[in-house]
């Protein structure tokens, strides 16, 4: 297994959660272990796991993020991911690009993700997989969901009979969902949410912080006040075009971030966020477009 000081195991039937000793905020995280009779299945490696703690048969990623691909350099599994999501599994350079990032903005997190996560410049022998696909591991079956929204093949995986759900990363923070990258979606994600509330399981597995979850009442609960999070940031914006504002306006007030925060990829997420719930809000007219910004109706 991973180093001991990097790592606490919890076990769920035939889920391993690998729990991580630093809380599970990024850059770190939790990942999964699936133990069937005839093979094992780890899904998210991330940045404490040193080398293969289980000779692992198969590696899925939930979805293509630096730090859900921070361990898999130490696998010779196949890898998996979803189709949506699995050229930039393949290709750190096409990873970056699906931040929509400046030129400068590009080259600062480069160089984060260089330092901190010592990625290579890729896995490109990544299998891109559906959803629904089956992972038959002996007397347990992995599943995949799929969960656009943060990205758009981000996915979570239900293990059966164990009744474990990895919802990845609708994590359940305070912090709310993240929906910054080129491909996320305001929309899809709400939809994600519901899906994964409408699926009656005994534990749900979070890759940051929050960690498992002891059944569905508790997490329908906590997933209620998780998805609140986007009204708010609604009610933040329509409040701030109480006169007309540009887009660098509003990346500058901040939506996601507080306003201390100073990372190279922060201007682009709240970039992204903001023309998402800018296009959801002149939807449905609460907002208009003018020619030197947008204001509330």
């Amino acid at each position: 297994m991973a180093n001991d000081r990097a790592f606490g195991a919890s076990h769920y039937g035939d889920v391993t959660v690998l729990t991580s000793r630093h809380g599970g905020a990024y850059p770190y995280g939790n990942s999964v272990v699936v133990q069937g009779s005839e093979a094992t299945l780890v899904i998210d490696p991330s940045l404490e796991i040193d080398h293969d703690p289980v000779g692992a048969d198969a590696v899925m990623i939930s979805h293509a993020h630096e730090d859900h691909l921070a361990g898999l350099r130490h696998f010779t599994a196949r890898t998996h991911c979803h189709r949506a999501d699995v050229d930039a599994v393949r290709s750190l350079e096409v990873l970056l690009d699906g931040y929509g990032l400046t030129a400068a903005e590009k080259v600062a997190v480069a160089e984060q993700i260089g330092d901190e996560f010592h990625l290579p410049t890729g896995f490109p022998e990544a299998v891109g997989v559906d959803d629904e696909h089956r992972f038959d591991l002996g007397g347990v079956t992995a599943t995949v969901i799929h969960l656009p929204g943060h990205t758009a093949g981000h996915c979570g995986v239900l293990v059966e009979p164990t009744g474990f759900l990895y919802v990845a990363d609708i994590d359940l923070t305070s912090f709310g969902p993240m929906y910054g990258d080129v491909g996320s979606s305001v929309e899809a994600y709400l939809r994600s949410i519901d899906v994964v509330g409408s699926i009656d399981a005994r534990w749900y597995g979070t890759f940051h912080q929050k960690g498992v979850i002891d059944g569905a009442a508790e997490f329908c609960r906590r997933l209620s006040d998780y998805a609140q999070v986007i009204g708010r940031r609604e009610d933040r914006l329509v409040a701030f075009l109480d006169r007309p504002r540009t887009l660098d306006d509003i990346v500058r007030h901040r939506l996601v971030y507080r306003p201390h925060v100073e990372l190279p990829f922060v201007d682009a997420v709240e970039r992204r966020t903001a023309q998402l719930h800018l296009e959801r809000l002149i939807g449905h007219g609460v907002v208009e477009r003018l020619d030197d910004g947008y204001v509330a109706r």
